[in-house]
């Protein structure tokens, strides 16, 4: 893709397909998942029939050869209808299947990816803890090595994926030992299944209501040591890599329901009459219309230069931080002007743009916070690279957590 921003003409047929797919499968439906809270199971299995799940993976693992990009249009167009089945979609082809693809040894690729890839089962990526968010270095849970398994003990927390009936297992990361005074984190394979690896029920969140998203809980959970992913102590890099791509997906989600915004917001004020004229006439409601559009499609560019680097294999981590942010936040903007220009309307649940307020919000906060993303973007400005934990370490402590007398 070059600086005319032309899309290719396979990226183009993807995209037009995830759209019809969108506005004729999966839109007629949202509202209804949504309220029932339901995980939609039928709409999942035709995304995997369409080959959605595999589309930035080669097909020598199950997947369809599509690059990045094409990947990010299609979860747009599918985010732009759901974003509970955007984030099932994401979960599973950028926090789920990417470290078994990055960092797996042939065996692991073989095992899992084709099944995945198909759709047909779902893997998680068991990240935050209770304690370990942001501050994902901070992770408590613990896998010992007795003889040829791990012993897992621990808690993750807000984990998609691993709960519904085709779900598989979870990739967790867990503290396998300690070097230089630091925990060395480490990235494991857990199936579904496994006595002492547990799932709670589902939480009750603010959105994303067709989603699955609940605690996991391992209990002297026993697991063979050839279920390490890459290298023992690896971990820490391995999910910064993959969050990496991930934000850069998020962003794509967030477009799409950005663009849900807008289209609800066209379609409304070229109906709705006030003082004997359409909404769309007054040149207040004009002035938003054009303020969405122009952040929304700023957002947009941001996530096809930062896709495009991953594509290319270019460092990305600046850009994907800043498609994150921007995205997240253009999002919100714009799910709070819906309403406010849908009015009393806005407010009803009989409109999707109520539906979209409620989603909107935990994108900035998943895969890394908006506060996050702006240490990321300034780490690298500052020469820190690209290590949040860097310039969190460069300001002192204040002196309640230093010590009786120390000042900063």
């Amino acid at each position: 893709m070059g600086l005319n921003f032309e899309l290719t003409e396979e990226q183009a047929a993807i995209r037009q397909t995830a759209r019809e797919f969108a506005d004729e499968v999966v839109a007629p439906r949202a509202a209804e998942f949504d309220r029932e809270s339901q995980f939609p199971y039928p709409i999942v299995a035709q995304m995997g029939e369409l080959g959605l799940f595999g589309l930035p993976y080669p097909e020598a693992v199950g997947g369809a050869g599509a690059d990045l990009i094409s990947y990010l249009l299609a979860l747009e167009e599918v985010s732009r209808a759901d974003a509970s089945l955007g984030i099932t979609l994401e979960a599973a082809v950028s926090l789920g299947m990417a470290p078994i693809f990055e960092f797996g040894t042939a065996e692991q690729r073989e095992r899992y990816l084709p099944e995945l890839c198909a759709g047909r089962a779902l893997w998680a990526f068991g990240l935050s803890e209770p304690e370990a968010g942001s501050d994902a270095g901070g992770t408590r849970t613990r896998a010992a090595a007795q003889g040829s398994d791990f012993v897992v003990d621990g808690t993750k927390c807000f984990i998609t994926n691993a709960g519904t009936e085709i779900s598989r297992g979870v990739t967790i990361t867990a503290v396998t030992g300690s070097q230089g005074g630091r925990n060395q984190i480490s990235a494991i394979l857990v199936e579904r299944g496994t006595p002492g690896y547990t799932q709670a029920p589902p939480y009750r969140k603010l959105g994303w209501h067709a989603s699955d998203t609940r605690e996991l809980s391992f209990n002297s959970c026993r697991v063979p040591r050839a279920n390490l992913l890459g290298r023992e102590g690896g971990g820490f890099s391995q999910f910064l890599k993959i969050l990496e791509a991930g934000r850069v997906a998020i962003a794509a989600l967030s477009v799409g329901v950005a663009q849900a915004c807008l289209d609800a917001c066209l379609g409304y004020t070229q109906q709705r009459r006030q003082f004997g004229r359409t909404l769309s006439r007054f040149q207040a409601t004009q002035m938003k219309l054009a303020d969405m559009v122009t952040q929304i499609e700023l957002a947009r560019l941001m996530v096809w230069k930062a896709g495009t680097l991953l594509d290319q294999g270019k460092p990305a981590g600046r850009f994907a931080a800043m498609a994150k942010l921007q995205a997240s936040e253009t999002a919100t903007w714009c799910a709070n002007q819906a309403v406010q220009i849908h009015g009393g309307a806005g407010f009803m649940e009989d409109l999707p743009v109520a539906r979209y307020y409620r989603d909107v919000k935990v994108n900035e906060i998943g895969e890394g916070t908006s506060e996050v993303q702006r240490l990321v973007i300034a780490s690298h400005l500052l020469g820190f690279s690209g290590s949040v934990t860097k310039l969190i370490d460069s300001v002192p402590e204040p002196s309640d957590r230093r010590g009786p007398g120390r000042t900063i």
